[in-house]
Formats: C-alpha cells, structure tokens, sequence
C-alpha cells in the first residue's frame, strides 16, 4: 500500500507534520497538555478545524455510561490521540482503537511525543468503514444513542506494517 492508498492520508499528512514542528520545538519531556496546546497553534496555522477535547458520550446496551474526552477530532473525521510517554505499548494502541469504535470514527492517529523521535501510529477501524456514506453527510456523532455492534478486529498501520489487531487475539503484523 502506498501511503496515497490510505484514507484521509492528506489530512493525517498534514496533522502529523503539525506534530513533527511541535516535537522538533519542543523536543521530549513535556505533560501531555503542553503538547496538546502547541498542537492546537500548529494545526490552526494550518488552518485545520479540529475541536480539542471533545467530551463524548459511551453507551453500553443503548444507555450511556460514561464520557471520554478525546484529544483532537480534527475535521470532524479523524481522531488523535496524545500521549506523553516514554515508549507506546499495546494498551495505548487498543486505547485508539475502542475510541474509534466508540465514536464511530475509521481513522485516528495515535501520537507519542514522549520519545527522542515522534512516535505516530495511524489506526484504521475497518468494521467501521461503511459508515462513511453517512459520516460524509451527517456528523459522526448523530445518532450516537444507537452503538454498531460489530466484530473487534481493526487495522493498524505501523512502521510501514499493517497490523490486524483482534480484542481476543495477539497483534499480527506483516509486511505486506
């Protein structure tokens, strides 16, 4: 897969270059907040709408039960994730993940700027792709009173790898 292949590739393209100038001011060591903040300068400078944290309603069985606020809905189409650690494991990648399936989004980035160089996974929830058709005319988060159930397998293009990451199985990474 090329990365003109992926969607929304422009618009990560660009949410991750926001995040490379910030990581190169401001290097590693910071709380997530000040991130966040920096983040926010270079994305309006870039001219990206983007609400920051968004607080968004779960449901379990058609009630809500709680509220998450994610770091970034940027264009109303991807999510991202910020982390301030000193290395991303599987938990913060499965994090991602059930945002995305939460909020019915396909694609979100998970961004770590806790290292020497910026780690960036780019998460892709396949079993949420045919929602797009809707996603395209209407926010993402009409109707959110009703939750999809669906298969917990999605896609995670990391290191120039896609891996299939299943909620009862171990990651699986190829190549390919």
């Amino acid at each position: 897969m090329n990365k003109e292949e992926y969607k929304f590739s422009d618009l990560t393209g660009k949410i991750i270059g926001c995040a490379m100038q910030v990581h190169k001011v401001l290097g590693s060591g910071f709380q997530e907040v000040i991130y966040q903040r920096a983040l926010a300068i270079e994305m309006t400078k870039k001219d990206l709408s983007f609400h920051r944290e968004l607080e968004m309603p779960i449901y379990y069985d058609e009630q809500q039960i709680g509220t998450r606020r994610v770091d970034f809905l940027v264009e109303d189409k991807i999510m991202v994730e910020i982390k301030a650690l000193s290395g991303l494991e599987d938990v913060h990648l499965a994090q991602a993940i059930n945002y995305l399936e939460a909020y019915k989004l396909e694609i979100g980035l998970l961004i770590n700027f806790g290292t020497r160089s910026l780690e960036v996974k780019r998460v892709i929830n396949s079993q949420n792709r045919r929602l797009n058709d809707f996603a395209d005319q209407h926010s993402p988060f009409v109707n959110q009173h009703k939750p999809v159930v669906q298969t917990k397998i999605t896609e995670c293009i990391a290191d120039q790898k896609i891996c299939v990451i299943s909620k009862s199985a171990p990651i699986i990474c190829s190549d390919d």
